[in-house]
């Protein structure tokens, strides 16, 4: 009977080892149990190193593990993810769980919930999955991009090198320089006329303006009317005297319209033109002097 009673007790003890031990190993890994679950199943074409005991998260917060990772023999190319969760959550249907993959090649299950507040998922059902990349797998599908860039990028840097040895590189920079130095002129030369001058510009419109503003004014005190009376009767004055001018009837009209007079004048300046030019071929005629005081008897022409 005493033996008896040390076997059972080995035995009892060795289950109750069992028990912790398996206990133990589940706790490590995340799984209790004595506390529900629920199970929901995620579809995946890749999981990404995804392996069981992972964490399920949802809005950062930690709300289940992965319990168990399936191929799906009748629709290859898919594997399906069992995750346990907590009771209290609800997954409103059309959510949706994606893998993300840190720095250290750490992957974890997101999942991303729906705002569908009428709606929710029941246990068993499947959620549609998807693989975010992340920084790293951007970086990965930006290698190919870049490989097929490498050549050219050499090229650039040779075409680079030689533009940079090109001595005329140099004296561009100087004009460069020195044009950057000229602008700086200009803007203050620029902004000085705009402090200085324009002011001054301003008060001479000014100035003009008004002088404009007192012409007007003056115009407007004129009394065209009268104004154009007295030009009429000027016009009229001018008319008269134009008129007289062309009849024969007074001294001027007659010496602006007989032609005897223009004919007489004429005569008189040939006879002036004749006897000046007979008084420089025979001077003697005209003037008798002696050198003695005698004076000589006139020559018979």
């Amino acid at each position: 009977m005493k033996g008896f009673n040390k076997e059972v007790k080995i035995g009892i003890a060795g289950v109750i080892a069992l028990f912790l031990l398996i206990y133990g190993i589940n706790y490590l890994k995340g799984v209790s149990l004595f506390e529900p679950t629920k199970y929901f199943y995620v579809q995946f074409e890749n999981i990404n190193g995804l392996a069981k005991s992972s964490p399920v998260f949802a809005d950062g917060f930690k709300v289940g593990i992965v319990s168990d990772l399936k191929y799906d023999y009748v629709h290859p190319g898919e594997v399906v993810v069992q995750i346990d969760v907590e009771p209290s959550l609800r997954i409103p249907k059309g959510s949706t769980a994606e893998l993300q993959s840190d720095l250290l090649g750490n992957v974890k299950l997101n999942l991303l919930l729906a705002n569908n507040p009428r709606e929710k998922m029941n246990y068993g059902d499947t959620i549609i999955g998807s693989v975010n990349a992340g920084a790293l797998g951007k970086a990965a599908a930006m290698i190919p991009t870049l490989e097929k860039m490498l050549p050219k990028l050499d090229s650039i840097m040779a075409s680079l090198n030689m533009l940079l040895a090109d001595p005329a590189i140099p004296a561009t920079l100087h004009n460069i320089e020195s044009l950057t130095a000229s602008l700086n002129n200009n803007s203050r030369q620029l902004e000085r006329m705009m402090r200085d001058d324009i002011p001054q510009l301003t008060g001479k419109l000014n100035e003009i303006g008004d002088n404009f503003a007192t012409i007007s004014g003056n115009l407007k005190q004129i009394d065209y009317a009268a104004t154009m009376n007295k030009v009429d009767e000027t016009l009229a004055n001018v008319q008269q005297i134009t008129a007289k001018l062309e009849r024969q009837d007074n001294t001027v009209g007659l010496l602006l319209n007989d032609p005897s007079l223009y004919n007489n004048l004429n005569q008189t300046v040939i006879n002036a033109a004749s006897l000046l030019n007979d008084l420089q071929n025979h001077p003697k005629r005209y003037v008798h002097f002696s050198v003695f005081g005698k004076k000589d008897k006139p020559q018979k022409p």
